[in-house]
């Protein structure tokens, strides 16, 4: 018998927390959720006050029956799953499957793999909490009746395989506003004025101000009026104004502050915070990660008020414990905070060491004094025009927590460069060096990051710190969004200079609308968000979203009867699907261009079962409509009559080399060269498909053959043994197989290549 079994969720957090516990323990893992809802039938008994049906997935068969296995031959169990209602759920759903008495099993939670942790909870064990149960029930439930009963419904009125979801349609619908917000901007632009000065009376070499014009000039002809004005002028210093100011530290990490801090400084996706966290926490490095409290323990402020004196002095010791104040926060959990503080580093991989890295400074940080910072800013007068020149600097008096860490923004970095003032008293003359007017152009709101999309759905009271990452994945593999890199345009802006008196203008090429892993609707997710919110407008309504959160929080509290929740819910959701599926119309996007320029036929764009298409005429006519697939950067929206009759020009031959066509076309991965049955990809930004030369089509179709020869080292016929990335591999019918170490390929034979692929077989069967 086993005296203590310890029920987790993951083998690594297993793994950990058997170092911490004596012989009488042993720790198994549950691999996560071991039931779900059944597949069929909805899963839930609607007409029976929603009584869910739970199963037991295939894939988690043999983990259960190994679980019922040890709970047999086990005296005490001890129900060890995550701190959130997701965890108190598998504590329910495990005491369920292993037919475990609720009123005496051991549910025991630690929001940190510690010894002392561990030790804590073994000796206050609690029951397991059917509020949290009810509220992740609830959650569940609700998203299972949204999407089980929209999507058949998006089936028919707009595409097949398509779905739907409660939290991520309202996510998708942030997105598709904010592009059409950027669609409809205009784009204006104005003259800055900027102007370097030299302190006349400074007997410094460098005694230099940096200044900007208190106003900005609409045309080219206003702003170079104004530089023949600034030529003419002589300059005083007006008023100064020097002001002390602090800044503060911010909290400590939130599962939400943590995923747009970890995108800012280190460019980690949503998903990929959450995975190298998740390890970091099983590895017993730091603290749960799903939280969106700023507490910090009694301890952790002791001991990291010790670290910070021992390190930096007592001056740079601050307590504080920030008030969470997110919309709905639940659960007192802590934090995300090194279990140890005093390892500001850690081992593991270098996602790990990184992400462990910023989780250090940021809680340190937390726990330091002010910045004390001097502010300068600087009036400079014009004898004979009311507008002034502004000169502003920023001294660091003492740097505080910034001696640590200093938060990132969302916002692109200034172009000002922060620089110390150099002394000036009031009425004292100045001379320009130069005075440059550069034309700077107004910009459309940015696109949503995965960090400023956690952050906005955070904002509204939308998902808990365990929906976020899940929520931006979903979308994107729905194809709903995509998240892409955009090189932008060059753009002319014109700059006038006045230097020693003398004007003169030039244009310099700067590159406008650059995007760096920003979230792009797609048509389909364009079309689907407008369904929804024309025929389930309060199911994709923010506030409607955000008070079912509330709703799943009360029942949490204890204060609300899940089933009623989802029975108020339910009734007027059921009806509008209903009543949409007796509709006739269809969702296609269908936008009409205009008519050809030649024939006078219609042309369109529209969703087509494939993705979207162009179409020139119309099926009316005898003659069938001619069809183009949109490129992968164009929408239905904003596409032009000419660009779609651009589309209609390939795929185009250019001609025959070696008596076969050379067809260049778009496809799935790109434009490419069609020859000989063979695809050869054109290179991304180089080559045109609408321009490409015949000579250049060979050039592309040489390099490739000629890689091509490269790679295979020795050709047996059906196997063939190739130079790969990563060394020399064998190929055979589609499928590639690893050489064992220490295989000399140079002399392999034949029958060689073939016992290794057998053995290769033979291993992979029996695993």
């Amino acid at each position: 018998m086993i005296e203590n079994l310890v029920i987790v969720e993951s083998p690594a957090k297993a793994k950990t927390i058997e170092k911490f516990l004596g012989k009488d323990f042993r720790v198994v893992s549950s691999f996560g959720h071991i039931r779900d809802l059944a597949k069929k039938n909805l899963g839930i008994d609607v007409e029976n006050n929603f009584n869910p049906d739970y199963e037991i997935p295939k894939e988690k068969a043999k983990v259960v029956s190994e679980l019922r296995k040890a709970a047999a031959d086990s005296n005490n169990i001890w129900i060890a799953s995550d701190e959130d209602r997701e965890g108190e759920a598998i504590a329910w759903h495990l005491a369920s499957v292993l037919k475990l008495d609720l009123a005496t099993t051991k549910r025991i939670v630690f929001h940190e793999i510690t010894k002392e942790a561990i030790s804590n909870a073994i000796e206050n064990p609690r029951l397991i909490d059917m509020n949290l149960v009810n509220s992740q029930q609830a959650r569940r439930i609700l998203d299972r009746l949204v999407g089980f009963e929209i999507s058949p419904v998006l089936w028919k009125k707009v595409q097949p395989s398509l779905s739907a979801g409660r939290v991520q349609s309202v996510a998708v619908r942030l997105l598709v506003e904010r592009e059409r917000e950027i669609i409809s901007f205009t784009t204006e632009s104005a003259f800055r004025v900027t102007a370097l000065f030299r302190i006349d009376a400074a007997s410094e070499e460098n005694a230099y101000l940096k200044a900007e014009a208190s106003k900005r000039f609409s045309g080219e002809k206003e702003a170079a009026a104004f530089l023949e004005l600034c030529n003419d002028s002589k300059y005083s210093i007006g008023s100064i104004s020097i002001k002390p100011g602090t800044r503060s530290p911010a909290p400590p990490f939130t599962t939400s502050t943590l995923q747009q801090e970890a995108y800012r400084k280190l460019s980690f996706s949503v998903a990929q915070t959450m995975a190298v966290a998740q390890k970091l926490y099983e590895a017993g490095r730091i603290t749960y990660m799903r939280t969106d409290s700023t507490n910090l323990s009694k301890l952790a402020l002791v001991k990291a008020r010790e670290m910070i004196i021992s390190e930096f002095g007592e001056k740079y010791s601050k307590t504080r414990q920030f008030q969470t104040k997110t919309k709905g926060a639940q659960e007192a959990h802590e934090a995300i905070r090194p279990a140890y503080l005093d390892n500001p580093t850690t081992t593991g991989s270098q996602n790990e060491k990184k992400l462990y890295e910023l989780i250090w400074k940021r809680t340190v940080a937390s726990q330091m004094a002010d910045a004390q910072i001097e502010k300068t800013s600087i009036s400079i007068d014009m004898n004979n025009s009311p507008v002034t020149f502004q000169a502003n600097g920023e001294v660091i008096k003492f740097d505080g927590f910034l001696r640590v860490y200093a938060e990132s923004t969302d916002q692109e970095s200034s172009e000002e460069e922060r620089y110390v003032i150099p002394p000036v008293t009031k009425g004292m003359p100045l001379s320009y060096e130069n005075i440059t007017a550069s034309q700077k152009f107004t910009t459309p709101p940015p696109r949503y990051t995965e960090a400023s999309l956690v952050k906005k759905l955070e904002e509204l009271g939308i998902g808990r710190p365990s929906t976020y990452a899940p929520t931006i994945s979903t979308i994107q593999n729905r194809g709903y969004v995509s998240r892409e890199d955009r090189p932008g345009e060059k753009r002319q802006i014109k700059i006038i200079t006045l230097l020693k008196g003398k004007l003169t203008a030039s244009v310099k090429t700067e590159i406008a609308g650059k995007e760096k892993s920003k979230l792009f609707p797609q048509d389909i997710g364009m079309i689907v968000n407008d369904f929804l919110v024309e025929n389930f407008s309060e199911i994709l309504d923010y506030h409607f979203t955000a008070e079912v959160e509330e709703q799943f929080d009360e029942i949490a509290l204890g204060n609300l009867k899940w089933t009623g929740m989802i029975e108020k819910f339910y009734s007027p959701f059921h009806k509008t699907v209903t009543n949409t599926l007796e509709k006739k119309e269809r969702k296609t996007g269908v936008r009409v261009l205009g008519n050809h320029p030649e024939t006078g036929e219609p042309i369109t764009v529209r969703m087509g079962r494939y993705g979207p298409v162009a179409q020139i005429g119309d099926s009316a006519n005898d003659e069938k409509p001619r069809f183009a697939s949109l490129s992968k950067n164009q929408l239905l929206e904003t596409i032009s009559i000419e660009e779609a009759l651009n589309l209609f020009r390939l795929p185009r031959t250019l001609g025959q080399y070696e008596e076969a066509d050379m067809i260049v076309g778009i496809g799935k991965f790109g434009p490419y060269i069609r020859h000989k049955s063979k695809f050869y990809s054109l290179k991304k930004g180089v080559d045109d498909p609408y321009a490409v030369t015949f000579e250049r089509a060979v050039e592309v179709i040489l390099e490739k053959n000629d890689s091509d020869k490269k790679k295979v080292i020795k050709d047996f016929g059906e196997i063939m043994l190739l130079n790969g990335r990563y060394g020399p591999y064998l190929a055979k019918e589609k499928l590639n197989y690893r050489l064992p170490k220490g295989t000399d390929h140079e002399k392999l034979t034949k029958e060689d290549c073939i016992n290794i692929i057998e053995n290769s077989d033979k291993t992979k069967k029996s695993s």
